[in-house]
């Protein structure tokens, strides 16, 4: 069983800065590809960023250069920080764990940016 705990979200005013956290348990943590999601009020599901268990990065366009994942094996935990912060940038974030063929969810952390 993977359970993932979030945390770090908040409101935030544009141009600031968040750090989100998801503590993954269950699974082997190494060998998994982990993930932030987004969703907006009436938007699908999108991907913000993913790091391979070797270390590869992947950002969406709308996020590159402001937003950085990390990862820490040895605590089995995922890391957003998010810098520069736009008002687009307001949902709701999902951390993601892809093992053993499946994926699994956080329970998602609103991020709310605005003045």
């Amino acid at each position: 069983q993977v359970q993932l705990v979030e945390s770090g979200g908040g409101l935030v005013q544009p141009g600031g800065s968040l750090r989100l956290s998801c503590a993954a348990s269950g699974s082997r943590f190494s060998l998994a590809t982990m993930g932030w999601y987004r969703q907006a009020p009436g938007k699908q599901r999108e991907l913000v960023a993913t790091v391979t268990r070797g270390g590869t990065t992947n950002y969406a366009d709308s996020v590159k250069g402001r937003f950085t994942i990390s990862r820490d094996n040895a605590k089995n935990t995922v890391y957003l920080q998010m810098n520069s912060l736009k008002p687009e940038d307001t949902a709701v974030y999902y951390c993601n764990n892809f093992f053993g063929g499946r994926n699994y969810w956080g329970q998602g952390t609103q991020v709310t940016v605005s003045s």
